[in-house]
């Protein structure tokens, strides 16, 4: 203890120097090792399980690009070529479809396959050139999906079809399949299964084979279209008012039982949207009933038939066509003028004898 205070206080701070030095060496240290681990890591083995488009993907067993790093431009000696798209933008074919439908053949979980059919779906419409070289065995394939247990799976097969039904070759192919959409979208109440089934028969044109299934089904159609689901409601009416061009099938969609409001469909308070297809699809009804072929015939009707509902003697389309006049959409309101234009019936037709009263004409004593 020969120290005095002074001198104590000073090897004190030379200890602690050290000590601060050693620890900041030792920081740097181990940031280094860190940075050189993660320099030496190596990304995962690429598999054939889902995966985002716009990566590189090589084959099995290789080493896929790091998510991080941006791929490498194309070179003029085959190396990397970066971007599936891109890859197609140049004309060469990346592989990634023909890997997403190789693995759909494989055993998978229904999550797998309704993300593979995902991952499809989006290569048909961003790989057009690979997508076109796609055979019928792939539509096929993916038919079978539709006969999935899992519901999700079923919507995803359904979106997908939709995308390669915007190939003319494939449509054919894909019409084949338009019972069994009838089916799935009549059977089951799933909102969106409903949505994708129906996007994908309003981009086909329907033979007449499949008239007596649509009939069966017009009472789904219908439920559908009085549903709360704005979308499915969409597709729904968009797919009557196709049908109800047909001269066959006419009688059956007026006949067809629909809910005593169904006029709520033509609210000023709906989207826009579906007010203007409700409008189209009622115009087409209006045509059609008035169409000499169809006044040569006396049909009845039943009282809560969507004919009484829109045409009938108590009907209330008048009504609402006037509120959707002064709409402040303007397709809506020239839409509901079409719809008034059509219900000025020929004189003969108000003196022809029906099952119902006839209809009056709705505008006689409006301004």
């Amino acid at each position: 203890m020969g120290k005095n205070i002074p001198q104590y206080l000073g090897q004190l701070d030379i200890r602690k120097s050290v000590v601060s030095l050693a620890t900041g060496a030792g920081a740097i240290y181990l940031l280094y090792k860190a940075i050189k681990a993660g320099i030496k890591c190596k990304p995962p083995l690429c598999t054939n399980s889902p995966i985002c488009i716009a990566r590189e993907c090589p084959g099995p067993g290789e080493r896929a690009l790091p998510q991080e790093a941006p791929a490498p431009e194309a070179s003029a000696v085959g190396g990397p070529k970066g971007l599936a798209v891109e890859r197609e933008r140049h004309g060469r074919d990346s592989g990634e479809l023909r890997r997403l439908l190789n693995s759909l053949e494989c055993k998978q979980d229904e999550y797998a396959k309704s993300m593979i059919l995902h991952s499809i779906t989006r290569c048909v419409y961003l790989l057009e050139a690979e997508a076109s070289a796609c055979t019928t065995d792939d539509i096929v394939l993916l038919g079978y999906m539709l006969d999935d247990k899992d519901n999700s799976v079923k919507t995803q097969a359904l979106n997908t079809l939709k995308a390669f039904s915007g190939i003319r070759k494939f449509r054919l192919k894909i019409q084949e399949h338009s019972i069994k959409v009838l089916e799935l979208i009549s059977t089951i109440w799933d909102t969106e299964l409903h949505i994708a089934g129906l996007r994908l028969l309003n981009n086909l044109p329907l033979p007449d084979y499949v008239h007596p299934q649509l009939r069966r089904v017009m009472p789904a159609l219908m439920e559908i279209l009085q549903s709360d689901y704005i979308l499915a409601q969409v597709q729904a009416v968009r797919l009557l008012s196709y049908l109800a061009q047909k001269n066959d099938l006419l009688y059956d969609i007026l006949n067809c039982q629909v809910h005593s409001n169904f006029l709520n469909l033509l609210q000023p308070t709906q989207p826009g949207s579906l007010l203007y297809e409700v409008l189209v699809f009622a115009e087409r009804l209006s045509e059609g009933r008035n169409a000499p072929h169809y006044r040569a015939v006396k049909w009845h009707y039943n009282e809560q038939s969507l004919h009484e509902s829109l045409f009938g003697e108590e009907s209330r389309l008048a009504d609402r066509l006037l509120a959707l006049v002064i709409h402040p959409e303007e397709d809506v309101q020239i839409q509901a003028c079409k719809v008034i234009v059509s219900l000025q019936y020929p004189q003969d037709l108000r003196s022809r004898p029906s099952s119902c009263q006839p209809s009056r004409s709705y505008f006689k004593n409006t301004e």
